[in-house]
């Protein structure tokens, strides 16, 4: 009778000191009710319907202190935004609304602080300790009413290269303990759709997600590495680790914990509340040499060259040929994978590469180098390796395998942006978590893997289409995707083969030209081997015209996992990709995005198609503003359009 007495007097004294603080989107769609007393937990609704229930958030610190738990809020504050940002590199638009009502609440040496979109919403702390201190443990809470169904992008260790596959499963389904990485879909009804990831994560480590309880989430992070072992891989991984996730200056802001909200699929291709929540670029630098554009890439083709009169393999002769590829169809970059170098020693040439000679080379034929290091070895040399490769006229870095993003290795990332910016080169991160609004505060960082790309073709058959409609939805939606696409030797599912020398792609030869359309990258791959390219010279045709950045996208249809066909405009050129997955589709589209009468110049799955998955069909014809086009795909088919 104590104990139920006591469990009472608890409630009665939580629910009398608990107060509720509303915040709504600027169309009044999404409400976010922040309700504080013994603990603080946040709902969300969507036209009316509780998409997250009452889920609390809190920080503990080594100082003792609990911020979020009984919360006594001195001051509210409430603003109003609506601007427009022109960003450097343009993603996806040349400009971008960003619309939002902020509601602050402040408490005593910190900030709880909530943004709510048209499209979604976040939040995060702020403190204004006076001294620095420890992250104990960070209180992330996604409590749903329902059993939804996900698409859950499982992980079995946070020493990961956030490439998972996001795998269909209700909550139901998942066993308390199971955890994924960073961003995931949920579907919380029929319609609606729920993303979650963060953005501004700088000296921080970044967010997995545990199941636990019924339909809940909570976060999960890795602790500070203590103690770390050395390999022979090049590779610098933990061993042992802190009873504490971060070390922190007292004041400071705490990554944004966003939440997309959308009830139309299209609306997920075009958000870009991830990049909107990141800071403006920190340095007073136009970016002006930040120059986007297409890489020819030697790794994944294994420098399979034919039809040559030198031996093919990591040697001058060889990059010079891909030099003279990238020179004839108006390709920007090529990238010197893995082998260049001394293992250990990344200033070190290997005999067989005279890479100043190269660089020179491809000066000449207006094609600029960029070099693909491993984060360790490069670390230990990083500004002797800038210097160097600044004295070379190298344009950029690849940097790979860091596979994990506690602090340590985010502070890396930031380190090597910033130092990139002084020495004016563009940067691609492999072995890469999610992007976290790297493209507002460094837009030379110009995309990152961190997805289950055309890479793993080389030793499994998971790569499908269904996977490659699963990704604008989903990893996409964090930022720039390094998915590498390009790939020749297209097969049908029945018929593809693992072959790790010479790969091949599940999907047609128009399925793979729609992601250059689809897939968003300021710094695009054409995986394949240039032989491979020579012999396709109408494919080629479209790969040398497709641009890389956008002043407009319109998102025509959609729908996770099975079809996407978008029109991009840039400059005064429309461009025009699908991709379906494991079933073909067929659509009207209607041109009433064009001016004019134009030409059009289309690449189609052929009539063949059922027999030769690389059958490809190119079409020219007249087309003005409102006239229809139908637009049909094979099963894991494409579609490309080029209107001038």
């Amino acid at each position: 009778m104590k104990n139920i007495l006591a469990l009472c007097l608890v409630f009665w004294v939580s629910t009398a000191t608990a107060k509720d603080y509303i915040v709504k989107s600027p169309d009044g769609r999404i409400v976010a009710t922040v309700s504080t007393g013994t603990k603080t937990t946040y709902t969300v609704n969507f036209d009316g319907k509780t998409i997250l229930s009452p889920s609390p958030l809190s920080m503990t610190f080594d100082n003792g202190v609990v911020i979020g738990d009984r919360m006594k809020v001195n001051k509210v504050e409430r603003s109003a935004t609506d601007q427009v940002l022109k960003p450097v590199i343009r993603q996806k638009c040349a400009e971008i609304r960003d619309h939002y009502n902020e509601m602050v609440l402040k408490s005593s040496g910190y900030q709880l602080h909530f943004r709510v979109y048209d499209d979604g919403l976040a939040y995060r702390f702020h403190t204004d300790f006076p001294r620095p201190l420890k992250v104990l443990h960070e209180e992330v809470n996604y409590c749903f009413p329902e059993d939804y169904n996900t698409w859950f992008p499982e992980e079995r260790t946070m020493l990961s290269p956030q490439q998972p596959l996001f795998k269909p499963m209700k909550f139901s389904e998942i066993n308390s303990g199971r955890f994924c990485s960073t961003p995931i879909l949920i579907n919380a009804d029929e319609k609606i759709r729920v993303f979650i990831s963060e953005s501004d994560l700088e000296s921080y480590p970044g967010m997995f997600l545990e199941k636990q309880g019924k339909y809940e989430l909570k976060g999960k992070f890795a602790n500070v590495s203590i103690e770390e072992k050395r390999t022979e891989d090049r590779q610098i991984f933990p061993i042992k680790r802190a009873n504490y996730m971060a070390e922190v200056s007292g004041k400071r802001n705490y990554p944004w914990r966003a939440m997309i909200i959308t009830d139309d699929d299209r609306n997920l291709i075009n958000n870009q509340l991830i990049y909107k929540l990141a800071p403006e670029p920190e340095v007073k630098d136009n970016f002006e040499w930040v120059k986007p554009g297409k890489i020819a890439w030697d790794w994944w083709n294994a420098l399979a060259l034919y039809n040559v009169d030198f031996k093919a393999g990591i040697n001058t002769e060889t990059y010079k040929y891909y030099i003279d590829f990238a020179s004839k169809y108006g390709i920007e970059y090529i990238v010197i994978d893995d082998g260049w170098s001394e293992a250990w020693n990344v200033t070190k040439t290997i005999p067989e590469i005279d890479m100043e000679a190269l660089i020179a080379y491809g000066k000449a034929k207006n094609v600029g180098i960029i070099l693909w290091v491993s984060w360790a070895p490069f670390e230990e040399k990083m500004d002797e390796a800038f210097k160097l490769y600044s004295q070379w006229g190298v344009k950029g870095l690849k940097i790979d395998f860091m596979n994990r993003d506690d602090q340590y290795m985010i502070d890396f990332y930031y380190k090597v942006a910033r130092k990139a910016i002084d020495y004016k080169m563009l940067i691609d991160y492999h072995g890469a978590y999610k992007p976290t609004g790297w493209s507002r505060t460094f837009p030379h960082v110009l995309t990152s893997e961190g997805v289950a790309g055309l890479e793993n073709c080389k030793w499994g058959d998971f790569i499908t289409p269904q996977h490659d409609l699963t990704l604008p939805f989903t990893r996409m939606v964090a930022g720039p995707m390094d998915y590498t696409p390009g790939g020749m030797n297209n097969y049908h599912a029945k018929d593809f083969k693992i072959w790790f020398d010479i790969p091949g792609t599940i999907g047609t030869r128009c399925h793979q030209l729609g992601m250059y359309v689809v897939y968003e990258s300021p710094l695009q791959m054409l995986a394949d081997s240039p032989s491979n390219y020579y012999r396709e010279p109408e494919t080629m045709e479209f790969l040398s015209a497709v641009p890389v950045v956008w002043d407009e996208t319109r998102v025509l249809k959609a729908s996770v996992g099975e079809y996407l066909v978008v029109a991009r405009r840039n400059g005064d050129i429309w461009y025009i990709g699908g991709m379906a997955g494991e079933k073909g589709q067929t659509f009207e589209i209607p041109l009433d995005f064009i001016e004019g009468e134009r030409t059009m110049t289309s690449w189609e799955d052929g009539v063949n198609i059922e027999i030769q998955a690389r059958d490809c069909a190119k079409r020219t014809r007249k087309v003005k503003k409102g006239d229809t086009i139908t637009l049909k795909m094979y099963d894991g088919g494409g579609y490309v359009a080029i209107i001038r």
